[in-house]
């Protein structure tokens, strides 16, 4: 609970600056002169590439977050069996293990959004965030073209 309190409060703040930062172009855009006209067009347009960045991110964090309960209510969530350093680190050793078996399940069932979750987890685990969310975002494509089951 407290990373998305902190999340929605780092997003507010950068909100405002957006705001704050699109108000000095739309000023700058009114002086009228040359240059200050041009750094007011680009200070407009950064806020705009900013606010559809935290968009997109805000919309990858909801749709894993919606992943997860899912596969938590099956019984399906990855446990943490991770063994960790004296400094609360997970052991490298151990999360290239469990990587391992993560990706051979992802391999024998390479359409189930299920096993790419789990994977996701294990590359997280193992500090390879480019390739974990990666394999988050085939997990979330999977699950959103997967045919909705009856209740």
């Amino acid at each position: 609970m407290g990373g998305k309190i902190t999340y929605f409060f780092l997003a507010t703040v950068l909100v405002i600056v957006f705001g704050v930062v699109a108000l000095e172009g739309v000023l700058l855009l009114l002086t009228g002169e040359p240059a200050a006209m041009g750094m007011g067009a680009v200070a407009f347009v950064l806020p705009c590439i900013g606010a559809w960045f935290l968009w997109h991110n805000t919309r990858f964090a909801r749709d894993a977050h919606r992943l997860a309960h899912a596969l938590e209510a099956e019984g399906g969530l990855p446990a943490d069996e991770l063994e960790r350093t004296p400094g609360g680190r997970i052991d490298r050793d151990a999360a290239d293990a469990v990587f391992a078996r993560r990706q051979a399940e992802t391999e024998d069932a390479p359409g189930d959004w299920r096993t790419w979750f789990r994977l996701a987890v294990a590359y997280h685990d193992a500090r390879d965030t480019p390739r974990a969310r990666k394999a988050m975002q085939r997990a979330i494509a999977l699950h959103d073209a997967a045919p909705s089951q009856p209740a």
